[in-house]
């Protein structure tokens, strides 16, 4: 396949003394970017002049010809941060004009200040891999050589890079440019249909089916996080700043603790799948419409609220559209062909898997009839008419099929 950019992760093991230069440099850079925005806001406000990322970029140089502390800033990196703000307003401006809450770029905390980035590699930061990409060794202007710990599944040319601050330490992220390529070990063709209470369910056929468990993450650790938030509130409510701080930093932690899990969960999943099929035929995922609230208006207030924001919940924890964003690079990968169908025209979970018809179900009947009397689950059913529409897209008329009574409409 074409070259391709992908991200890599490396975990930075600085010194006592690098740990505080890092610290400095993000709250440099933090600095700048609130004085940027505060900028923005000034001079819209004062004048009704917009000020544009090119106009704060000149200005960057009288910036640290009048503040020597921020020479101690890569000049590329300082454009970077002032990047990230420019790219927040135009998301702002795009949010305005298509209606949606517009959510105004807002000034930032040290919470709230991931870190920062290099345009070029060798341009304020070059990062040195060791064998096969297995860990190695970054310099960073104005830091010096730190160890990093992690491995780059697909090797290349490094573009850019973040280096990042969070609850467990710093890490290196970096985009290198390569060509990726997965192996695969099976010609299997399969229907997925995603889910809550099973992650995914396989259809090979009418009789062939399998399952991905869901894990449930955040199920897991919900009695300690319930227990940290109290924590936390008894700290909040105290006079000593020291323990709230420490009290969030345990709870950023075990948040964080969760999310590695999920996504460790989903890289070895997508990755399985990619390996063993090579065909694979799914649904397309509106997230936001799966997670709408049920409170309604004051009107006329919605009913189940509470059980439909548990649903919410956990429709959130399995990260749907994650998962088919790295499913979809996967497959390519892999040279696995990938189908995403859209529901809303071929509507799977009211077809029948054999003959085609339109069969209205309510979600509560959890299994489906075949014409020849068998029973399977309603998961299942679906994935199976997922994989059928995709085979006769590409042609193939399944042999397990009769021919439809009410022809499938195909996305």
């Amino acid at each position: 396949m074409p070259l391709a950019n992908r991200r890599v992760r490396y975990k930075l093991y600085p010194s006592a003394r690098q740990a505080v230069a890092l610290e400095r440099l993000c709250d440099l850079h933090r600095a700048l970017y609130n004085a940027a925005l505060e900028e923005r806001i000034e001079a819209y406000r004062k004048a009704g002049v917009s000020i544009r990322f090119a106009d704060q970029c000149k200005s960057l140089t009288v910036v640290r010809r009048e503040c020597p502390e921020y020479l101690a800033l890569n000049a590329q990196s300082a454009q970077v941060t002032l990047k990230r703000l420019d790219k927040a307003f135009a998301a702002f401006f795009r949010r305005v004009q298509a209606g949606q809450t517009p959510g105004f770029p807002r000034f930032k905390g040290k919470d709230r200040f991931p870190g920062f980035g290099f345009k070029t590699h060798g341009d304020g930061f070059t990062f040195k891999p060791g064998n096969n990409w297995r860990h190695g060794r970054l310099r960073l202007s104005g830091v010096g050589t730190m160890e990093a710990r992690g491995e780059a599944r697909t090797p290349g040319r490094i573009v850019c890079a973040d280096v990042q601050r969070k609850t467990d330490g710093w890490f290196l992220s970096l985009v290198v440019e390569g060509e990726p390529h997965r192996a695969r070990t099976a010609d299997r063709e399969c229907g997925l249909d995603w889910g809550v209470e099973t992650f995914a369910t396989l259809a090979y056929g009418p009789d062939a089916f399998a399952a991905i468990a869901n894990d449930h993450h955040l199920n897991a650790e919900t009695n300690a996080i319930k227990e940290q938030q109290r924590q936390l509130s008894k700290a909040l409510r105290g006079k000593r700043s020291g323990h709230a701080t420490k009290a969030r930093r345990h709870m950023a932690k075990r948040h964080r603790k969760v999310a590695s899990r999920r996504k460790d969960f989903l890289h070895q999943t997508t990755a399985r799948l990619a390996r063993d099929h090579k065909v694979i035929v799914t649904e397309a995922l509106t997230v936001k419409n799966m997670t709408a609230t049920a409170k309604g208006t004051e009107e006329t207030p919605g009913k189940n609220v509470k059980q439909k924001a548990g649903l919410n919940r956990a429709i959130l924890d399995t990260a749907p559209s994650s998962f088919l964003a790295m499913l979809a690079y996967k497959a390519e990968e892999a040279g696995c062909e990938l189908i995403i169908l859209d529901t809303r025209k071929c509507k799977p979970s009211q077809t029948d898997p054999l003959s085609g018809a339109i069969l209205k179900k309510p979600l509560s009947q959890r299994t489906h009839t075949l014409p020849d009397g068998r029973v399977i689950g309603r998961d299942e059913a679906a994935a199976l008419v997922m994989l059928r529409i995709g085979l006769t897209q590409l042609g193939r008329e399944p042999t397990w099929a009769a021919r439809p009574e009410t022809p499938i409409r195909a996305a």
